[in-house]
């Protein structure tokens, strides 16, 4: 039976990582991280991952251990608990290997993520070059590990920057770009973003431009257009620095002058969301 419930714009709120997980779903081709389950599910690790193979949304591995893709495309408004069905679907199943679309079905009796994970779990995340951790489902399995071989040198190279969390070093056509998952409230840190675009100190390195932001899941997701040649230890040196700066600035409390606004105008219009 389909639930009826309104759409739940931030679906991984209160969870532990939660800037985390909207990373791992919206813009990071490969990753994996692990979680804690509660006693009453297990008490294991669930393993979540960008991908599985053929799209699947949940695996089961030969120590029983819940495998959950988190990109894969799902049915209901509650993301949480497609992700929560998907969980105990993996745990329910008697046999390793991907579970059939019709298992992680969601019905009125679907946990939520927020009822299976440990709240005082650690979430340990992962950035991978390629699909090779799909090798570990399943060694023997020949097409799958043919496959994960088949991703090596194909996806967007992807780097952690140090010194701050979850901002991500990537280079797309030759160009570098930073992307970084901020766990803020959307309206204060385009505010802050726009008090520091007016004194022309929005850029994280000299040189460096904003480019936009992404609304995913209920977090935002600024994006900077960086110099050629910027590398994620670059980053790593200048991003504490800037991070003091957009703190301060979202402290400010006083209405945005005329130049502030013009410049949120222009954040604003650069916002893209993602579902």
């Amino acid at each position: 039976m389909a639930i009826d419930q309104d759409f739940i714009v931030r679906p991984f709120e209160g969870l532990p990582g939660e800037a985390g997980l909207v990373a791992l779903r919206q813009i990071l081709p490969a990753a994996t991280a692990k979680m804690s389950l509660i006693k009453a599910a297990g008490g294991g690790t669930l393993e979540l991952v960008s991908l599985l193979p053929q799209l699947a949304r949940a695996w089961r591995k030969a120590d029983g251990t819940p495998v959950i893709a988190l990109q894969p495309a799902f049915g209901s408004d509650d993301l949480s608990r497609d992700l929560g069905q998907a969980v105990q679907a993996a745990l329910n199943a008697t046999e390793p290997g991907p579970l059939p679309p019709g298992d992680v079905v969601v019905n009125a009796g679907s946990p939520r993520l927020h009822d299976l994970i440990d709240p005082d779990s650690s979430f340990e995340l992962a950035l991978q070059d390629s699909f090779g951790f799909w090798t570990e489902l399943d060694q023997d399995d020949e097409d799958l590990v043919e496959a994960a071989e088949e991703s090596v040198g194909k996806l967007d190279p992807v780097e952690q920057v140090s010194g701050v969390d979850l901002a991500f070093w990537t280079e797309i056509g030759n160009r570098p770009y930073l992307r970084w998952a901020l766990e803020l409230d959307e309206e204060a840190l385009l505010d802050a973003l726009a008090r520091l675009q007016a004194k022309r100190q929005a850029g994280v390195v000299e040189g460096a431009k904003y480019a936009g932001a992404f609304r995913a899941l209920g977090i935002v997701i600024p994006v900077w257009e960086l110099p050629k040649g910027t590398t994620a230890d670059d980053l790593a040196e200048a991003l504490p620095a800037y991070q003091k700066k957009l703190d301060q600035a979202l402290t400010q409390t006083e209405l945005l002058d005329a130049a502030e606004r013009r410049a949120r105008a222009g954040l604003v219009a650069r916002s893209f969301t993602l579902r």
